[in-house]
């Protein structure tokens, strides 16, 4: 390893933006509903509530009754109607229950051929992920191909260089490829 800030700098750039393109892609799989219940399927949900827009994990605990059901328990019993209807508008597939203290959130059983979609999606959003490790990839080495034609390098650094930018990629590369495998082994599990 060199000592050089601007190659420090970029290395450092590298692991922040590949770290937050892992986060990323996790944190979009956790939306993704399997047969199980699973509260961070509402992480994204914002609820109109005191004049303002509020996250619906905010407002009350979610918790798992079985495999199956989600109960979620506001602290605010007047945000019932609200909490309903922004799940409703929210595309996640599932139809709340209130009762007037709680409500419950029961996930279906998923058909053969919801999983094969939802697996395809989950490739997708994988793959997307993966482009923009390449991409990552790519700018650190224009990083150093350009301190290389400035002089800043010499050929022996700017390959040593190169080579720790391609070994760090590698790494998320096979991080995310974990990811990906574990999500498509949930999703194809009944």
């Amino acid at each position: 390893m060199i000592e050089n800030e601007k190659v420090e700098e970029m290395e450092l750039e590298l692991e922040e933006k590949s770290e937050n393109t892992i986060k990323a892609l996790e944190s979009d799989y956790g939306a993704i509903r399997t047969g199980r219940a699973n509260p961070h399927i509402l992480d994204k949900i914002e609820v109109e509530a005191y004049g303002g827009m509020s996250k619906l994990i905010e407002l009350g605990n979610v918790s798992t009754l079985d495999a199956r059901c989600l109960q979620i328990n506001l602290w605010d019993k007047s945000l019932l109607k609200a909490v309903e209807k922004a799940i409703l508008q929210s595309n996640i597939g599932l139809t709340p229950s209130n009762d007037g203290q709680v409500i419950r959130l029961v996930f279906p059983v998923m058909t053969e051929e919801r999983r094969k979609e939802l697996v395809k999606q989950a490739k997708k959003m994988g793959e997307d992920a993966k482009v923009a490790l390449r991409n990552h990839r790519r700018e650190a080495m224009d990083v150093l191909k350009k301190m290389k034609t400035a002089k800043e390098l010499s050929e022996d650094e700017a390959a040593g260089c190169e080579a720790d930018v391609e070994k760090a990629v590698t790494g998320y590369m096979s991080k995310l490829e974990t990811i990906i495998a574990a999500k498509e082994k949930e999703l194809t599990t009944i």
